[in-house]
């Protein structure tokens, strides 16, 4: 069976950092892509970054800001958030399976159970 755990999430200050994880389990993702989407109250589930090959694909929202990585020994992926503002205030969601296509990631095979941060002012 298989899981994806996030763990990470907390209350942060604008400005502040924070790193999360997704540590999979069932199976290998060495050669699949994995990525990270949020959802804030009242917003539909929006795409943050994605891990795929040798590349990575993140909106223009985060991007300057985030940075996904991968441990693949461990099968986890990390989302490092700097910068982090108080529309960054979401659930985020491990995402593992699929592909980026034309700059948005499909197909999602596995979803975590979300991590919520929360960035105050």
């Amino acid at each position: 069976q298989v899981q994806l755990v996030e763990s990470g999430g907390g209350l942060v200050q604008t400005g502040g950092s924070l790193r999360l994880s997704c540590a999979a389990s069932g199976r290998p993702f060495t050669s699949s892509f994995m990525g990270w989407f949020r959802q804030a109250p009242g917003k539909e589930r929006e795409f943050v970054a994605a891990s795929g090959g040798s590349n990575t694909y993140y909106p223009n929202s985060v991007k300057g800001r985030f940075t996904i990585s991968r441990d693949n020994a461990k099968n986890t992926v990390y989302l490092q958030m700097n910068s982090l503002k108080s529309e960054d205030t979401a659930v985020y969601y491990c995402a593992a399976g699929g592909a980026v296509v034309g700059g948005k990631y499909y197909g999602i095979d596995y979803w975590g159970k979300g991590t919520l941060v929360t960035v105050s002012s």
